[in-house]
């Protein structure tokens, strides 16, 4: 369903994301006809706003006329991989204090029992206090409302920045939750108190439970980012609300960005896809396989009918499952700055460990002295060393090739180009068993899907990854490097919302069930109106969390309509079933676990033909040559055109071999694929079949 709104001014709107390596941005000046401003700067590890202003400051616009900003930040990812997080304390049920490490019964490694794992929260600060609701909501035991303020001074003392309080079943009854925050606001020295049932209102009181103490653990490093950001931008003068992405693939304003904070975790692979998605649906190519390589990891998706699959159950890490929706991203460590050594058995390894923003590859000029996979793809020709970004004291070719060979070929009887092509060859399968964790384990032919290549080293490999996968053709958008940048510009506002009813189809109170979905709706039409900037229509979607009685797996069934009843809702997921795992079992009866509704704010379409100057584009495919230089391919080096991106004629069409050069990325097209370019600047490229 949609309701439709007036459409807005035009906007001069800022799209930024930080990366691991570069801080991407891409400015589209709607009053200006469409004119697009792009940058690419190092990320600044320590403060990352000062990376975003300098972003700002390389395009040349002035930043007081920009009428919107919207950011995609690594602020709360990083935090929780790098267990940087502030110290929380936890009040939860008497006898429930060790939830969050009792978890699953899972282990850290497939064999031995061997391995750590930290909880999120250390046993010291998670306090008990009386109280307990039933599965049925009833009360057993009332709050203990003196135990609660007693454990409130101790964790305030202790001194916690943040406090979660997450009681035993809330999800079904949470009065006792919302009167103990209200005790804890009374005596806690800030607002970062985090209550399980407003965050997620689903059962299983583990995932519960550390999506909120991740949450009540990031949000102080959130808030301070946000605030030193605001003051940077204040300070150059725009004083506006900024906007930033959440892990969903949507968009919330800065002022109450930090309220979830833990929704914001995984936001910029997200953005990537949702602008990948954006792009597919316009180029004609709504079924796709995202593949954004960067400089330290590697994010693959899968989108199927221009629509990113999403999941409620994603586990950042061992024993960290955030119940929250998110893109449905999966992640190896295999980047541009992905460092290759031998291993003790003497094979060469490619990841996880990388180098990084600093010092970073050793093309780089950094201080980097490790082998990388950028500095493998200068070896073999497919970068230009004359056309790398941020460059602070050039490396030269031979002396790359020179710790290529000491560090690798030598130990292994090869030459450094030899060498080269082996870590490529590794990384590219180590990436090809990304992609088929989000394809071929799920029950989908990648040959049914084109691979979106993106990110600053995702068109160099993209390739030769789809053709060891059969993925027919690759499509590389027209400003690949700065896609996640993109796809902050294009994002629809979006709110998520979970209710747990747990209970048998056959016995389900339909009306109770339609009641919650209307709530949903009312609650994400609410916050989005709160928002500064005003979508063009608002689209509702429901789902339901459902799995046959007695079982524990979770199957995510679309519901068409609100109007939910107990035959159509066990046809659906027999149907779902069916499709899933390709099994019929009418004899068993479905349960339904979870309610589910989506409210989206969608904004208004983005001109993506200007993202390559029209005005630039030469008059033939000869016009755009820059030079011919030998390239490395399957064991040989061949003459290889390299043309200018931004050059290309609209409605080239070329074979390979060739080499695209851009500002933000370079696209290797091997030999005997087929290329050509759209109306939008994308590029297609069609896989020679082996």
């Amino acid at each position: 369903m949609a309701e439709k709104r007036p459409a807005g001014d035009e906007y001069v709107v800022a799209g930024i994301d930080v990366g691991g390596t570069f801080t991407d941005l891409i400015l589209i000046d709607g009053k200006g006809g469409g004119k697009v401003h792009v940058a690419k700067t190092p990320t600044t590890l320590d403060n990352q706003a000062f990376g975003v202003v300098s972003a700002l400051g390389a395009t040349g616009f002035p930043i007081e006329h920009i009428d919107l900003i919207v950011h995609g930040t690594t602020t709360t990812t990083n935090a929780v991989l790098e267990r940087r997080l502030a110290k929380t304390g936890l009040i939860t049920t008497q006898g429930f204090r060790d939830v969050l490490e009792l978890g699953r019964r899972t282990r850290p490694n497939a064999y031995g029992m061997t391995g750590t794992f930290v909880p999120v929260i250390p046993r010291n600060l998670r306090l008990e206090v009386p109280e307990r609701v039933e599965a049925s909501g009833a009360v057993r035991t009332p709050l203990d409302e003196e135990a609660m303020r007693a454990a409130v001074r101790q964790l305030a003392e202790a001194g916690c920045e943040s406090l979660v309080i997450h009681f035993l079943h809330a999800y079904a009854n949470p009065a006792h939750e919302k009167r103990a925050a209200e005790i804890a606001a009374e005596l806690w020295p800030n607002d970062h108190i985090t209550t399980g049932h407003s965050l997620l209102s689903e059962a299983r009181e583990f995932e519960r439970g550390v999506t909120a103490a991740v949450n009540a653990s990031v949000q102080p490093i959130l808030k301070r980012y946000v605030e030193r950001l605001r003051g940077e931008l204040a300070v150059r003068g725009y004083s506006r609300d900024f906007l930033m992405m959440n892990g969903n693939g949507g968009m919330i304003s800065a002022r109450y960005v930090t309220n979830e904070a833990a929704k914001t975790v995984m936001s910029g692979p997200a953005s990537g896809v949702m602008a990948a998605a954006y792009t597919g649906r316009r180029a004609g190519f709504p079924n796709l396989v995202t593949y954004d390589m960067g400089g330290t990891s590697t994010d693959v998706a899968l989108i199927r009918g221009a629509q990113p699959a999403v999941s409620n159950e994603i586990e950042i890490e061992y024993a960290m499952p955030i119940h929250v929706p998110m893109v449905d991203v999966h992640t190896v460590g295999a980047g541009g700055g992905s460092i290759a050594r031998i291993d003790d058995a003497g094979l060469i390894r490619v990841g996880p460990e990388s180098a990084g923003a600093s010092p970073g590859p050793i093309c780089y000029g950094r201080g980097g002295t490790e082998p990388t996979i950028s500095d493998a793809n200068l070896i073999l020709g497919r970068l230009n060393p004359k056309r790398l970004l941020a460059v602070d004291s050039p490396v030269s070719v031979p002396d790359i090739e020179a710790i290529f060979a000491e560090k690798l070929g030598n130990r292994i009887g090869v030459g450094a180009t030899e060498a080269a092509g082996a870590v490529l060859r590794i990384a590219n399968l180590k990436m090809a068993g990304a992609i088929r964790m989000v394809s071929i384990s799920k029950g989908h032919d990648p040959r049914d899907f084109a691979l979106f290549a993106f990110g600053g080293a995702g068109p160099l490999h993209a390739t030769a990854l789809a053709r060891e996968l059969g993925i027919p053709k690759v499509l590389v958008p027209a400003r690949p490097g700065i896609t996640n940048a993109l796809g902050c510009v294009v994002a629809d506002m979006r709110h998520d919302f979970v209710n747990t009813l747990n209970q048998p189809v056959a016995a389900l109170d339909e009306a109770k069930a339609r009641t919650i979905l209307a709530r949903q709706v009312a609650e994400g039409r609410e916050l989005i109106a709160k928002e500064a900037v005003k979508p063009q229509t608002i689209r509702v979607v429901h789902s339901a969390d459902m799995q046959f009685v007695g079982q524990t797996h979770l199957l995510n069934v679309p519901l068409p309509s609100p109007e939910v009843t107990r035959a159509h809702l066990q046809d659906l997921f027999e149907k779902a079933y069916y499709a899933r795992f390709r099994v019929k079992l009418p004899e068993i009866r479905a349960a339904l676990v979870n309610l589910n509704t989506s409210v989206i704010g969608v904004r208004g379409e983005v001109d993506l033909s200007t993202l390559i100057d029209p005005a630039g584009r030469a008059d033939s495919l000869a016009g755009a040559l820059v030079e011919t230089r030998k390239v490395w391919f399957d064991g040989r080096w061949i003459d290889t055109p390299v043309y200018a991106r931004e050059k290309l004629p609209p409605g080239a069409a070329f074979a390979g071999p060739a080499v695209l050069e851009q500002l933000d990325a370079t696209t290797v097209v091997e030999p005997g694929d087929r290329c050509s370019s759209d109306a939008e600047g994308n590029i297609i490229i069609e896989v020679k079949r082996t």
